[in-house]
């Protein structure tokens, strides 16, 4: 069986913007965590799935993948910001032949939008998945990026590598790919969203 890109779920930063009790990643969405979901809907694609996360969420990402594919980052490194946390988890998974970046705090994003990325990328360097012309997540890259990926550092995304090299938008019909947890009412729209699609396999557990 050939081997597909892997889903880099992106779920090491503190979430400060969120005022809830708890960390944002922990929030209930239907009967599960928001990181659940997000977990949840990158399993159903059927694509390899690996978390980056800090201590205080591991055991929450190992009780849906399982520990194998949960790449611990200290706290130290992972306040460095975002561009440790993709490069660890490019380095976790550096045989695939793509990468699929998913922030952890996108839990309405679809399995058949990360197909849909995933498979752009077998004739474009980096695809992203756009709903109605906007830009959303994820942002997939292909292999030959690795090297790129791999010097990311500190609050340096990926955003750079996408400007630099040509990149294909992935029309899908899949407003989760905009929908990110930064606050409050953006926890109430999720849910929102949430109670109007048909109960699915991610949402248990």
């Amino acid at each position: 069986m050939q081997a597909r890109p892997t889903v880099v779920v992106l779920a090491a930063g503190k979430g400060s913007r969120f005022k809830g009790p708890a960390h944002k990643l922990e929030q209930s969405l239907g009967e599960c965590s928001v990181l659940a979901r997000t977990l949840h809907n990158a399993l159903a694609s059927h694509l390899p799935v690996a978390v980056v996360t800090t201590p205080a969420l591991a055991a929450l990402a190992a009780g849906v993948v399982g520990e194998r594919d949960v790449i611990v980052l200290p706290p130290q490194q992972a306040e460095r910001g975002m561009g440790d946390s993709i490069a660890a988890g490019i380095a976790a998974r550096a045989d695939a032949p793509g990468w699929l970046l998913l922030p952890g705090d996108m839990p309405m994003v679809r399995p058949a939008t990360l197909l849909a990325v995933a498979a752009a990328l077998e004739h474009h360097a980096v695809a992203y998945a756009q709903y109605h012309g906007r830009r959303g997540h994820p942002v997939g890259f292909a292999a030959e990026l690795y090297s790129e990926l791999m010097m990311l550092s500190g609050d340096e995304g990926a955003r750079r590598i996408v400007a630099r090299y040509p990149a294909i938008g992935v029309d899908v019909e899949d407003p989760g790919v905009l929908l990110d947890l930064d606050t409050e009412a953006d926890l109430a729209a999720m849910r929102a969203l949430q109670a109007q699609e048909p109960r699915t396999a991610g949402d248990a557990a």
